[in-house]
């Protein structure tokens, strides 16, 4: 097998990216994964079963709530969304789960399904929008409300 070098092959596929949900609008970029079509069966079906509870756990309350914050243990810019909610009396379905010393395997699941690349991962009415800074622009702007 001939080895394949940095932006070549299967890893500059071009193909439009998959996702659970309707893009939303035309001039949203796609995120470069793997086609499918690249990925043997035996691989699929690990990447389906990586982690699936805690990645449906965390779809179900965010298809289901407001606003909902993916974090872990320990980590500050975390606290730092999860306070910035609270004193914008902003009600939130936190998700944390484990610290810098566990649950990393988990959490790399949730980083797989939605793209992004920290945490927190910040999601609104069912759209991830980023991460504390993100939040505090828009909670800033008066975008976000009760």
């Amino acid at each position: 097998m001939k080895p394949v070098r940095r932006g070549e092959g299967a890893l500059a596929d071009p193909s439009p990216h998959r996702h659970d949900g309707p893009m939303n609008d035309s001039t949203t970029p796609s995120r470069r994964i793997l086609a499918s079509d690249r990925v043997a069966p035996e691989a699929a079906r690990q990447i389906s079963a990586f982690h699936r509870d805690f990645v449906d756990e965390v779809k179900a309350a965010v298809e289901r709530d407001h606003v909902v914050v993916v974090g872990m243990g320990q980590n500050p810019v975390v606290g730092k969304a999860h306070k910035a909610l609270t004193q914008a009396g902003i009600p939130f379905t936190r998700i944390d789960h484990g610290s810098y010393l566990s649950g990393y395997r988990r959490r790399l699941a949730i980083k797989m399904w939605s793209g992004f690349p920290t945490f927190p991962q910040v999601f609104v009415d069912g759209q991830l929008i980023g991460g504390f800074t993100e939040l505090a622009k828009i909670l800033a702007d008066g975008g976000l409300k009760a």
